[in-house]
């Protein structure tokens, strides 16, 4: 599609940009919006509890464990179908600060809910404060120590006012558009955990298997190895490796941009597969133990985490400066016989067998113990090399092709956010398309 702006355009005084289609008028927030005041009452406990999220109003499941819980709700604001809600505090903290709700329920009162005024497309209006929200466009509107705007201040903001029809058409035509945007990045998302579902398989089957598919096979007798190539031997963990428990006490606030030491904070390691010269996060002497050094070819694993998914999770460092662990995690330091490489890979490999030890509701760990009891196969230094290099190769084929696909989704958000915002501002004629 091609698009092109509208014949005729007059200036006007909206904060964002200066002239609007000439068919369009300038009014203030007030005249699309009323504020709501209705809190839920007696009724929360039979009422659904909402929350604002990235991907827009969602139902929350008061007794799931996540997140802040209460025993009483009924100061909680009372939102029904069609009703938006903005989020005006904190804007850098927040990655969401509009929703529009498609379900009735009650959602905390920290948050403002409006409804639309009659002969209003709040669906445009959504799209247009989607657009503001993906730029960060309120900011300038934010005031005090909390980044507030307040409700009256928020209603007396100039915005641009399409009349009825076009208002329509412009939802109609986003709600098509982004659909269809929507649909090819599920797709690429979905291909994502295809290629890293591929990659955990690769690298499990080459840890447990060995490299010749001809190898004559036998029960190991280790529950997460099952069959491996009858000439195998084995070990436990600790008799290959030493393992030291993190417990640096630096926190989020300490670490730096730039410092004496990588800081391992578990809060960041999880995060990635690799502590390389990208990881940018420090700490100074103050912090130093010399039982917490991390050193090239060493091995981080997570022991805490708020999903089981992350437990258990591992990262290689490959810096050849010094890093400090911290809580949270266990440090694997390779004896001499033992490839660094050779021994991330086969933590990946048995990261889902250590979840099986998780204890917890909220926050999952395992023990040290548990750590210690896993066997891995004994391979001379050469076979570790080669499944190593082998790996290493595979791994970042699949890492290539995830990449892409990451780009593509990033292009696509930007286009859509690009899309939405130059429909609702008018800065492209859209109706011929409807």
């Amino acid at each position: 599609m091609e698009f092109k702006p509208y014949p005729l355009y007059i200036p006007c005084d909206i904060h964002w940009f200066n002239e609007i289609p000439q068919s369009w008028k300038q009014v203030r927030v007030e005249q699309y919006l009323i504020k709501k005041d209705e809190n839920i009452g007696d009724l929360w406990d039979s009422t659904q509890l909402l929350s604002l999220t990235q991907k827009g109003i969602i139902e929350k499941d008061i007794n799931d464990g996540k997140g802040k819980t209460h025993s009483d709700y009924s100061t909680y604001q009372a939102i029904d179908i069609g009703d938006l809600v903005f989020c005006l505090f904190d804007i850098d903290e927040t990655p969401r600060t509009i929703g529009l709700s498609t379900k009735q329920g009650m959602i905390t009162s920290a948050y403002t809910a409006f409804k639309s005024k009659k002969n209003i497309n709040t669906q445009y209006l959504y799209y247009f404060f989607e657009s503001l929200d993906d730029a960060k466009a309120l900011k300038p509107y934010y005031k005090g120590l909390r980044k507030t705007v307040r409700p009256p201040e928020f209603l007396k903001i100039h915005v641009p006012f399409p009349p009825k029809v076009e208002q329509d058409v412009i939802s109609q035509f986003l709600d098509t558009e982004t659909a269809r945007i929507d649909n090819l990045i599920s797709k690429q998302e979905k291909l994502i955990k295809l290629l890293e579902e591929q990659r955990k398989s690769v690298i499990s089957h080459t840890v447990t298997k060995g490299l010749n598919p001809n190898t004559p096979m036998k029960d190991s007798g280790v529950e997460w190895l099952g069959d491996v190539p009858e000439h195998w031997d084995f070990n436990r963990l600790d008799g290959i490796t030493k393992i030291v428990r993190g417990n640096s006490t630096f926190a989020k606030g300490d670490l730096l941009a730039v410092g004496q030491y990588v800081a391992l904070q578990y809060g960041k390691t999880y995060k990635v597969d690799e502590i390389n010269n990208s990881y940018n996060s420090y700490v100074n002497q103050e912090f130093f133990k010399d039982t917490q050094v991390a050193e090239f070819k060493d091995v981080v694993l997570i022991s805490t985490s708020e999903t089981l998914e992350d437990l258990g999770h591992s990262c290689f460092y490959t810096r050849h400066d010094l890093g400090l662990i911290g809580g949270e995690q266990f440090l694997l330091k390779p004896n001499r016989n033992t490839d660094g490489k050779y021994l991330y890979y086969a933590t990946k490999a048995f990261s889902q067998h250590l979840q099986r030890y998780a204890t917890g509701l909220k926050v999952f760990r395992f023990k040290l113990d548990d750590l210690k009891n896993i066997y891995i196969p004994n391979l001379s230094l050469i076979d570790q090399n080669l499944i190593a290099t082998f790996l290493d190769q595979e791994t970042s084929k699949i890492d290539t092709l995830v990449t892409k696909q990451k780009t593509l989704i990033e292009k696509l958000k930007e286009y859509r956010s690009s899309i939405i915002s130059h429909v609702v501002t008018g800065k492209i004629d859209i109706r011929e398309f409807c």
